[in-house]
């Protein structure tokens, strides 16, 4: 549903985006994750056909964005961090006014409208202005109007930004809602928590180019090896007549509890399970080490800034 190769952008003499090459098929969810200025808000706007990319290509539901920019833009539906709503307008007239935008017709506006406004649970407050919304109800409103016109792509700059935990759940609710076979989401976000839970792909991007990517397993892997999983006991035990299988290493020993790094969990696990029982281990819980995308991000940043700063140094 979205590919890019090589896709670039230049301006005077500085790269915002250099050389991302990414691919999006139907019903996935890509979390695209950087700091503040890292090419991240520049690549949604050639995605969408309102900035031509200096070098490479770029495809939207089959669409070229240089060449076909009318009907990419017609396949898209995109929520901007600063979403420009009409605070005078009720919702119901805000939904109108871009379903004229998008050239439907009066019954399909109507048909839309009203479909939007119950999905999104604003039936009730369609005739009220805008400004008496709620964060949470203005950020479903733009995320309405973004859906207006049926796209298959969704292009999502910080959906949640600066909003309430409450307000923020329900519109996470939703995009993971919007998520179908027939639907692409792309979500630029800072929010490490609402990448993780709603992403099926996540890419991290570093000064205008995609430092890693791939599902959260395997970035965990790449990044922070292999897994661990942790042995709890109810007492303290010492473990001497421990025989630990093949495929398990021992990393770390306290009184009440052993830490072990295993290469496959599926194979391996039972197997040391069986061997903790046999030698009489008080074993209350055995479980994997949980590890989480913000480790991921954080030691990926560490890593990669450590190169730069070694290499401006040299």
């Amino acid at each position: 549903m979205i590919e890019t190769e090589d896709l670039s952008k230049q301006f005077n003499d500085f790269w915002a985006v250099d050389g991302v090459t990414l691919s999006v098929k139907p019903g996935q969810i890509l979390g695209l994750l950087g700091q503040n200025g890292a090419g991240k808000t520049t690549t949604v706007r050639m995605l969408t056909s309102l900035l031509t990319p200096t070098r490479g290509w770029a495809r939207v539901g089959g669409y070229d964005v240089t060449q076909d920019g009318d009907k990419v833009r017609a396949s898209v539906g995109v929520l901007t961090e600063q979403h420009g709503l009409y605070m005078r307008m009720t919702g119901a007239e805000y939904l109108e006014f871009f379903g004229r935008v998008y050239s439907l017709d009066v019954h399909k506006r109507r048909l839309r409208s009203d479909y939007l406004l119950e999905y999104f649970g604003l039936a009730r407050a369609a005739g009220r202005r805008i400004g008496e919304y709620s964060k949470g109800m203005r950020q479903k409103l733009a995320l309405a109007r973004a859906l207006m016109h049926e796209p298959p792509v969704l292009l999502l700059d910080e959906p949640t930004s600066a909003m309430d935990p409450e307000s923020a759940r329900l519109v996470r609710d939703e995009i993971a809602r919007l998520k179908s076979s027939q639907r692409t989401i792309v979500i630029c976000t800072h929010n490490l928590v609402e990448a993780e839970a709603l992403a099926d792909i996540i890419a991290i991007i570093f000064k205008g180019r995609i430092l890693m990517s791939g599902s959260l397993e395997e970035l965990k892997r790449k990044v922070l090896g292999v897994n661990e999983y942790e042995a709890k006991f109810s007492s303290s035990w010492a473990g001497d007549a421990l025989k630990i299988p093949q495929g398990a290493i021992l990393r770390e020993r306290r009184e009440t509890g052993m830490r072990f790094q295993i290469e496959n969990p599926g194979e391996t696990n039972p197997r040391l399970v069986r061997e903790l029982a046999s030698a009489h281990a008080p074993l209350v819980a055995f479980q994997e080490v949980p590890r989480t995308l913000e480790q991921v991000y954080l030691k990926a940043m560490a890593d990669v800034q450590s190169s730069h700063a070694e290499a401006l140094h040299a």
